[in-house]
């Protein structure tokens, strides 16, 4: 389901419970026993549902077009709080002090990311994700699936080889036609729309009391 299918799908809930709690109180003497269950069952579920939204909402960071969450993963989070953070970032979560996530499917103006167009991901000298294992930038296509592609490569991060710039930064390049003379800096992206994944394993202090910034995508045809 898409994100615009989702949200919509949590209004009609929204109004559906609404309609059931207030028909509750204006016409209490059309209830039976029966109905009164099947409502309660239903409205319970679309409440929960919404409430998860409104965590995700609340707990969700959005800085240059990424989305993170700073504390996922924390011992004595709450029914509510874990489920957001599972909306937020589908799969297992480790606690911050083991590893931090970003995803964004839009670039740092908000357009959605398609492999119509090319990008770069800027990291200025020493602005790589600062951490004590590994870093990785991972592509999918909207479906959260890998994307095929020449080189069989779904992921880059700080075991990829990755050339610096003559000043120390770092560029990688996001898009569908190889970058002539930076293949090695080069994360294929489908034709279509896709998503990107960020994770920085035993991150340091500056990434997780929100020092650190991840750069933008930026596109650049």
């Amino acid at each position: 389901m898409s994100g615009r299918a989702f949200r919509l799908y949590v209004v009609l809930i929204g109004v559906v419970c609404s309609y059931a709690v207030i028909k509750r109180f204006i016409a209490p003497g059309s209830l039976t026993l029966g109905n009164s269950l099947v409502q309660g069952l239903f409205v319970g579920f679309g409440l929960a549902v919404v409430t998860i939204e409104i965590f995700a909402a609340i707990k969700s960071v959005r800085i240059n077009g990424w989305v993170t969450a700073f504390d996922c993963g924390l011992p004595g989070n709450g029914m509510f709080t874990r489920a957001a953070h599972t909306r937020i970032f589908p799969g297992p979560i480790n606690v911050p002090e083991e590893a931090m996530y970003w995803k964004t499917s839009v670039d740092g103006a908000g357009r959605s990311l398609s492999g119509n167009r090319d990008y770069i991901m800027h990291f200025a000298p020493d602005g790589l994700p600062p951490n004590d294992a590994f870093w990785s930038l991972t592509m999918a296509d909207m479906q959260e699936r890998f994307v095929a592609n020449p080189l069989d490569r779904y992921v880059v991060g700080d075991r990829s080889g990755l050339v610096a710039n003559a000043d120390g930064s770092v560029d990688v390049y996001i898009q569908a036609a190889a970058p002539a003379g930076h293949e090695s800096n080069w994360l294929p992206a489908p034709s279509g729309k896709f998503k990107l994944w960020l994770r920085a394993y035993m991150p340091r202090a500056a990434i997780l009391d929100g020092t650190y910034t991840v750069p933008p995508v930026v596109e650049v045809r």
